[in-house]
């Protein structure tokens, strides 16, 4: 199977916000937004279990969705894609607003629209629960296009600095094509890559070891 071929389906680019039990806020980066029906208003929303939000959105029954338009920057996804809201708060020193839920919400400099979505279902899918949400608010907040995958691999992901090749009996390093972290055997106690777990993921994305590839 040609793991390439599921990068040429397309995505859009989203800050899915929620909030734990105790009002706690949190923001993930999530591509795996659809609207499902029209009349109601249906849109679904999957989530790696591995994240803090699939437990938050589990407890409380709602989240916000935010459409990442092309204004937003790099800082953006490092804030919400590269940290686990179980051990920082992403919200600190960051401006926002709440909607009619009472969850964080990003402004019109960054996102071109926004939905306040409850909870009506949800389906276990192994790695990710599939959220089935009634849209209780929609609000387009600019006309600045939609952030798509392709559009940030392209014009808003950092270029990959050069590695150095592994050295004849180094170890070699591997980079996550999605998110750019580099696994370097040297600073995780010497295990090669492809000694790692069958369910390893990376830590800044979550992606799996298919969407790695070797340094050099």
């Amino acid at each position: 199977m040609d793991g390439n071929a599921f990068f040429k389906i397309g995505y859009g680019l989203y800050v899915v916000t929620s909030q734990d039990a105790a009002g706690r806020d949190n923001g993930m980066i999530c591509n795996a937004v659809v609207q499902v029906t029209a009349k109601p208003p249906r849109i679904a929303v999957a989530i790696n279990k591995q994240n803090h939000s699939h437990d938050n959105i589990l407890v409380t029954r709602r989240m916000n969705v935010c459409v990442l338009s092309e204004a937003a920057p790099f800082a953006i996804f490092e804030r919400f894609g590269f940290k686990s809201g179980r051990d920082t708060n992403k919200f600190e020193g960051y401006g926002f607003t709440r909607g009619a839920n009472g969850v964080a919400q990003l402004g019109d400099d960054v996102c071109n629209a926004v939905f306040e979505l409850d909870v009506v279902d949800y389906l276990d899918y192994g790695t990710h629960g599939l959220f089935i949400c009634d849209v209780a608010e929609a609000r387009e907040l600019s006309s600045v296009p939609t952030m798509t995958y392709a559009y940030y691999q392209d014009n808003v992901k950092p270029k990959a600095a050069a590695v150095t090749p592994a050295a004849p009996g180094e170890k070699r390093k591997w980079v996550c094509k999605i998110c750019g972290y580099v696994y370097d055997p040297a600073e995780n106690n010497g295990v090669d890559f492809e000694d790692l777990p069958a369910d390893w993921t990376c830590p800044w994305c979550k992606h799996t070891k298919e969407d790695f590839e070797p340094v050099g």
